[in-house]
C-alpha cells in the first residue's frame, strides 16, 4: 500500500514513517523540505499520486491563534482535495485529546476547524485525538515558569510517548475519532514534579489554580479521555529510561 505522511520528517511522523516501512508499505515522507506543501498546495499532485492512503501530521509553524486557524483551514482544504483528486480511499489525522473542551485556546479551535473539513470531505477517515506527548514536557515546563517557579493548573494529565502514538494499528476508516493515551494518569502538578525531579532540575512546581495552559482554562478531565481510549506502553519513568539510553 502507498502512503503518504504529510509532516513525515518531524517528531511523529519519522516514527510513523519507519514502523510503517517495517510493515512493508510504500511510504512517502512528505514536508515542505521535500517540496511538497500542504498550505501552498505545491507538490501535493505529485507526492499523492497512486497513493491509497494519507496521514496528515503538519503543524502550522506559528500558534498564533489567527494564523493557526489559517493554517490548518488552507492546508485541510488543499490536502483534501488534492486527495479527492488522487483517488485515496483513507485520510487520517492526528489531533488532540480534548480538543472540542478548550474553545478558548486558539490551537484546539483550528484543530476542531481541521477536523470538520475531514468529516465533510466524503473520504473515508480516522481522527486519532493524542493526550500531550512527553516529549514536550520540557516545552509545558518552561513556558509555564514564572521566576523559577512552575505555575500548573489543577487537572489531570495522561502523557504519551511518541513512539506510542506511531505505532498506532493502521487499519480500516473508522469514519470517527479514536483517542490515545498514556498509560498512566496522574495530576499535572505530580507528573511535571517527577519529570524534573529526573532530570535534575530544581525548578519548583506550584498548582496555580489561576494558570492557564497555553492560555486555556483547564477543568480537572480537560486533557484526558473521557471514555475508552487505547492506552500506550510507556509511562514517564520507563520513557526517560529508553530516552537516556538513545542519548
Amino acid at each position: 500500500m502507498k502512503i503518504v505522511v504529510i509532516g513525515g520528517t518531524g517528531l511523529i511522523g519519522s516514527k510513523t514513517v519507519a514502523v510503517l516501512r517495517q510493515g512493508g508499505h510504500e511510504v512517502v515522507a512528505a514536508s515542505p523540505k521535500r517540496g511538497v506543501n500542504t498550505l501552498t498546495g505545491e507538490g501535493l499532485e505529485e507526492a499523492l499520486a497512486g497513493a491509497q492512503a494519507v496521514i496528515d501530521l503538519s503543524n502550522s509553524p506559528s500558534f498564533d491563534a489567527e494564523a493557526v486557524l489559517e493554517f490548518f483551514e488552507a492546508s485541510g482544504r488543499n490536502l483534501l482535495a488534492a486527495e479527492a483528486a488522487a483517488g485515496v480511499r483513507h485520510h487520517v489525522v492526528l489531533s488532540i485529546v480534548g480538543t472540542d473542551r478548550l474553545p478558548d485556546q486558539g490551537y484546539c479551535r483550528a484543530k476542531v476547524a481541521q477536523e470538520k473539513l475531514i468529516e465533510a470531505s466524503g473520504i473515508p477517515y480516522t481522527i486519532i485525538r493524542s493526550t500531550q506527548f512527553l516529549e514536550f514536557l520540557g516545552a509545558i515546563v518552561d513556558a509555564s515558569t514564572d521566576g523559577g517557579v512552575v505555575r500548573l493548573a489543577p487537572g489531570l494529565l495522561q502523557p504519551i510517548a511518541a513512539d506510542d502514538v506511531a505505532e498506532v494499528a493502521f487499519a480500516n476508516p473508522r469514519n470517527g475519532i479514536v483517542e490515545i493515551a498514556g498509560p498512566e494518569r496522574a495530576p499535572f502538578n505530580e507528573i511535571v514534579a517527577r519529570y524534573l525531579k529526573a532530570v535534575g532540575d530544581r525548578r519548583i512546581v506550584v498548582k496555580d489554580p489561576q494558570a492557564r495552559y497555553f492560555g486555556a482554562r483547564l477543568e480537572e478531565t480537560s486533557l484526558v479521555p473521557l471514555g475508552e481510549a487505547r492506552l500506550g506502553r510507556f509511562n514517564l519513568e520507563e520513557w526517560l529510561r529508553r530516552s537516556q539510553k538513545r542519548a
